[in-house]
């Protein structure tokens, strides 16, 4: 592993926001946020403050997806909220196809 590669695994892990979320698509509708989620990804991964932006499907439901986002602080967190790509995907597309939707917030250590 390069040295930069090795900074960027320690910088990953000093302080910050882990915000953990549990999404469950209505029946049928899962390849419809898939669809959405792959457009929102690229996004959210370069945005500012974001340290790590990963979201797995479950490989034994396809319905069900995991979000694992690792932000600089709460401040990033609120923005990376408020961005308009976020309010337009999630909000406006994604949301409306979820039976389920659950999420917390970790502290570092």
């Amino acid at each position: 592993m390069s040295q930069a590669s090795m900074k960027q695994m320690n910088d990953i892990g000093r302080g910050g926001l882990l915000v953990v979320a549990q999404w469950e698509a209505k029946e049928g509708k899962a390849d419809a946020v898939v669809d959405t989620l792959r457009r929102f990804l690229p996004q959210a991964q370069s945005e500012p403050g974001v340290k790590l932006f990963l979201i797995g499907q479950a490989k034994d439901n396809p319905a069900e997806f995991l979000f694992y986002e690792l932000f600089e602080n709460e401040d990033a967190f609120v923005a990376h909220q408020a961005s308009e790509y976020f309010k337009s995907l999630i909000v406006g597309e994604a949301l409306p196809l979820l039976a389920k939707r659950e999420r917390k917030q970790y502290a570092l250590l």
